[in-house]
Protein backbone atom coordinates (compact mmCIF):
# COMPACT_ATOMS: atom_id res chain seq x y z
CA UNK A 1 0.00 0.00 0.00
CA UNK A 2 1.50 3.66 -0.98
CA UNK A 3 1.46 5.81 1.21
CA UNK A 4 2.95 8.44 -0.13
CA UNK A 5 1.42 11.52 -0.84
CA UNK A 6 2.39 12.74 -4.32
CA UNK A 7 1.00 16.17 -3.96
CA UNK A 8 3.00 18.73 -1.92
CA UNK A 9 1.34 21.40 0.47
CA UNK A 10 2.36 24.28 -1.89
CA UNK A 11 0.40 22.18 -4.70
CA UNK A 12 -2.53 22.12 -2.42
CA UNK A 13 -2.29 25.59 -1.33
CA UNK A 14 -1.70 26.87 -4.88
CA UNK A 15 -5.13 25.11 -5.68
CA UNK A 16 -7.27 26.72 -2.86
CA UNK A 17 -5.71 30.61 -4.03
CA UNK A 18 -6.48 29.29 -7.80
CA UNK A 19 -10.11 28.20 -7.09
CA UNK A 20 -12.69 30.57 -7.13
CA UNK A 21 -16.65 30.30 -7.17
CA UNK A 22 -17.11 30.53 -11.38
CA UNK A 23 -20.56 32.39 -12.54
CA UNK A 24 -19.94 31.52 -16.14
CA UNK A 25 -18.20 28.61 -17.61
CA UNK A 26 -16.57 28.23 -21.33
CA UNK A 27 -19.21 26.59 -23.32
CA UNK A 28 -16.44 25.43 -25.97
CA UNK A 29 -14.13 23.39 -23.25
CA UNK A 30 -15.73 20.55 -21.93
CA UNK A 31 -14.33 17.91 -18.87
CA UNK A 32 -13.17 14.57 -20.07
CA UNK A 33 -14.85 11.52 -18.81
CA UNK A 34 -11.48 10.69 -17.18
CA UNK A 35 -11.05 13.94 -15.17
CA UNK A 36 -14.92 14.08 -14.44
CA UNK A 37 -14.85 10.56 -12.90
CA UNK A 38 -12.04 11.73 -10.56
CA UNK A 39 -13.74 14.45 -9.40
CA UNK A 40 -16.58 11.77 -8.53
CA UNK A 41 -14.55 9.56 -7.28
CA UNK A 42 -13.10 11.92 -4.53
CA UNK A 43 -16.79 12.56 -3.50
CA UNK A 44 -16.92 8.87 -3.49
CA UNK A 45 -14.04 8.54 -1.12
CA UNK A 46 -15.34 11.24 1.11
CA UNK A 47 -15.59 10.09 5.13
CA UNK A 48 -19.31 10.07 6.81
CA UNK A 49 -20.23 9.37 10.23
CA UNK A 50 -19.14 5.44 10.48
CA UNK A 51 -18.65 5.16 6.70
CA UNK A 52 -22.81 5.50 5.67
CA UNK A 53 -22.24 7.47 2.99
CA UNK A 54 -25.16 9.77 3.24
CA UNK A 55 -25.55 11.09 -0.17
CA UNK A 56 -26.26 10.62 -3.95
CA UNK A 57 -24.50 12.76 -6.75
CA UNK A 58 -26.87 13.57 -9.33
CA UNK A 59 -25.25 14.43 -12.59
CA UNK A 60 -28.06 16.34 -14.24
CA UNK A 61 -26.39 16.72 -18.42
CA UNK A 62 -30.09 16.45 -19.63
CA UNK A 63 -30.78 20.00 -21.58
CA UNK A 64 -34.14 19.85 -20.74
CA UNK A 65 -34.02 19.00 -17.15
CA UNK A 66 -31.26 21.49 -16.26
CA UNK A 67 -34.36 24.54 -17.92
CA UNK A 68 -36.34 22.64 -15.64
CA UNK A 69 -33.80 23.20 -12.49
CA UNK A 70 -33.00 27.22 -14.00
CA UNK A 71 -36.74 27.92 -13.18
CA UNK A 72 -36.38 27.30 -9.58
CA UNK A 73 -32.90 27.90 -8.95
CA UNK A 74 -32.20 31.84 -9.21
CA UNK A 75 -28.60 31.26 -7.71
CA UNK A 76 -27.55 28.67 -10.38
CA UNK A 77 -29.07 30.28 -13.80
CA UNK A 78 -25.52 31.08 -15.38
CA UNK A 79 -24.10 27.67 -14.64
CA UNK A 80 -27.03 25.73 -15.76
CA UNK A 81 -26.63 27.13 -19.15
CA UNK A 82 -22.69 26.77 -19.14
CA UNK A 83 -21.22 24.36 -17.01
CA UNK A 84 -19.73 21.47 -18.31
CA UNK A 85 -20.64 19.46 -15.65
CA UNK A 86 -23.53 19.94 -12.84
CA UNK A 87 -24.02 18.35 -9.86
CA UNK A 88 -27.48 17.88 -7.77
CA UNK A 89 -25.94 16.35 -4.11
CA UNK A 90 -28.98 14.53 -2.61
CA UNK A 91 -29.10 13.83 1.22
CA UNK A 92 -30.55 10.64 2.43
CA UNK A 93 -33.53 11.25 4.95
CA UNK A 94 -33.73 8.27 6.91
CA UNK A 95 -30.17 7.45 8.57
CA UNK A 96 -31.56 5.61 11.82
CA UNK A 97 -29.74 3.91 13.55
CA UNK A 98 -32.15 0.93 12.92
CA UNK A 99 -33.34 1.61 9.55
CA UNK A 100 -32.69 -0.62 6.17
CA UNK A 101 -30.22 1.45 4.52
CA UNK A 102 -28.12 1.73 7.69
CA UNK A 103 -28.21 -2.64 8.36
CA UNK A 104 -27.32 -2.92 4.70
CA UNK A 105 -24.71 -0.60 4.94
CA UNK A 106 -22.75 -2.01 7.90
CA UNK A 107 -23.13 -5.74 7.07
CA UNK A 108 -22.56 -5.90 2.91
CA UNK A 109 -21.00 -2.50 2.00
CA UNK A 110 -18.61 -2.84 5.27
CA UNK A 111 -18.59 -6.49 5.19
CA UNK A 112 -19.17 -5.74 9.53
CA UNK A 113 -18.87 -9.40 11.37
CA UNK A 114 -23.05 -9.50 13.02
CA UNK A 115 -21.20 -8.77 16.26
CA UNK A 116 -19.73 -5.54 15.14
CA UNK A 117 -23.39 -4.47 13.12
CA UNK A 118 -24.92 -4.66 16.87
CA UNK A 119 -21.66 -2.72 18.61
CA UNK A 120 -22.16 0.06 15.71
CA UNK A 121 -25.88 0.30 15.33
CA UNK A 122 -26.04 0.42 19.01
CA UNK A 123 -23.26 3.18 19.48
CA UNK A 124 -25.28 5.10 16.58
CA UNK A 125 -28.78 4.90 18.70
CA UNK A 126 -26.77 6.75 21.49
CA UNK A 127 -25.71 9.63 19.49
CA UNK A 128 -29.12 9.95 17.22
CA UNK A 129 -30.86 10.02 20.85
CA UNK A 130 -28.13 12.32 22.55
CA UNK A 131 -28.54 14.91 19.46
CA UNK A 132 -32.49 14.65 19.03
CA UNK A 133 -32.41 13.34 15.78
CA UNK A 134 -34.79 10.46 16.39
CA UNK A 135 -38.01 12.89 17.28
CA UNK A 136 -37.76 14.78 14.00
CA UNK A 137 -37.16 13.85 10.52
CA UNK A 138 -36.15 16.98 9.57
CA UNK A 139 -33.22 16.80 11.71
CA UNK A 140 -32.13 13.60 10.42
CA UNK A 141 -32.28 14.87 6.68
CA UNK A 142 -30.18 17.90 7.83
CA UNK A 143 -27.77 15.43 9.68
CA UNK A 144 -26.73 13.61 6.65
CA UNK A 145 -27.35 17.33 4.34
CA UNK A 146 -24.12 18.46 6.97
CA UNK A 147 -22.00 15.49 5.53
CA UNK A 148 -22.86 16.25 1.73
CA UNK A 149 -20.95 19.18 2.23
CA UNK A 150 -17.62 17.36 3.26
CA UNK A 151 -17.67 15.62 0.20
CA UNK A 152 -18.65 18.64 -1.69
CA UNK A 153 -15.48 20.32 -0.07
CA UNK A 154 -13.28 17.38 -1.50
CA UNK A 155 -14.67 17.56 -5.18
CA UNK A 156 -14.09 21.49 -5.40
CA UNK A 157 -10.67 20.45 -4.27
CA UNK A 158 -9.88 17.98 -6.43
CA UNK A 159 -10.72 19.83 -9.21
CA UNK A 160 -8.61 22.76 -8.19
CA UNK A 161 -5.65 20.80 -8.27
CA UNK A 162 -6.38 19.80 -11.37
CA UNK A 163 -6.74 23.27 -13.04
CA UNK A 164 -11.28 22.87 -13.31
CA UNK A 165 -13.63 25.48 -11.99
CA UNK A 166 -16.46 25.26 -9.96
CA UNK A 167 -18.96 26.80 -8.40
CA UNK A 168 -20.81 25.31 -5.07
CA UNK A 169 -25.11 26.97 -4.89
CA UNK A 170 -27.56 26.93 -2.31
CA UNK A 171 -29.56 29.97 -4.60
CA UNK A 172 -32.48 27.32 -5.39
CA UNK A 173 -35.82 26.27 -4.05
CA UNK A 174 -35.76 22.73 -2.31
CA UNK A 175 -39.16 21.96 -2.65
CA UNK A 176 -39.33 22.89 -6.08
CA UNK A 177 -36.05 20.91 -6.76
CA UNK A 178 -37.35 18.05 -4.90
CA UNK A 179 -40.34 17.81 -7.24
CA UNK A 180 -38.55 17.73 -10.46
CA UNK A 181 -36.23 15.51 -9.03
CA UNK A 182 -39.00 13.40 -8.00
CA UNK A 183 -40.46 13.55 -10.86
CA UNK A 184 -38.10 11.79 -12.80
CA UNK A 185 -37.57 9.29 -10.59
CA UNK A 186 -34.44 10.29 -8.72
CA UNK A 187 -35.07 10.43 -5.29
CA UNK A 188 -35.94 7.19 -4.31
CA UNK A 189 -39.43 7.82 -3.03
CA UNK A 190 -38.33 10.19 -0.29
CA UNK A 191 -35.15 8.75 0.72
CA UNK A 192 -33.40 11.57 -0.71
CA UNK A 193 -33.84 15.31 -0.33
CA UNK A 194 -31.75 17.91 -2.66
CA UNK A 195 -28.43 19.36 -0.38
CA UNK A 196 -26.38 21.51 -2.59
CA UNK A 197 -25.71 21.86 -6.43
CA UNK A 198 -22.03 21.95 -7.65
CA UNK A 199 -21.00 23.10 -11.25
CA UNK A 200 -17.66 21.95 -13.23
CA UNK A 201 -16.34 23.39 -15.68
CA UNK A 202 -13.86 25.54 -16.92
CA UNK A 203 -13.71 29.34 -16.19
CA UNK A 204 -14.73 32.04 -19.01
CA UNK A 205 -11.99 35.01 -17.72
CA UNK A 206 -10.04 35.16 -14.55
CA UNK A 207 -11.73 36.71 -11.59
CA UNK A 208 -11.63 40.21 -11.39
CA UNK A 209 -10.79 40.89 -7.99
CA UNK A 210 -7.58 39.00 -6.27
CA UNK A 211 -8.83 36.12 -3.53
CA UNK A 212 -8.94 38.13 -0.02
CA UNK A 213 -9.43 36.32 3.50
CA UNK A 214 -9.02 37.80 7.19
CA UNK A 215 -5.71 36.93 8.46
CA UNK A 216 -5.03 33.58 10.83
CA UNK A 217 -4.88 35.28 14.09
CA UNK A 218 -8.65 36.70 13.23
CA UNK A 219 -9.76 33.54 12.98
CA UNK A 220 -7.94 30.65 14.85
CA UNK A 221 -7.46 30.90 18.87
CA UNK A 222 -5.00 28.53 20.53
CA UNK A 223 -6.17 27.74 23.97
Amino acid sequence: MNTTIPVSKEQVISAFQYRHATKTFNTNKKISGEDFNYILETGRLSPSTMGLEPWKFVVVQNPELRNKLKEVSPGAQRQLDTASHFLVILARTNLRYDSEYVMNQLKNVKKMPEEVVTFYSSALKGVQEESGLLKDERLLYEWSAKQTYIALGNMMTAAALAGIDSCPMEGFDYAAVDHILEEEGLLQEGNFKASVMLAFGYRNEEPERVKTRNDMEHIVHWS
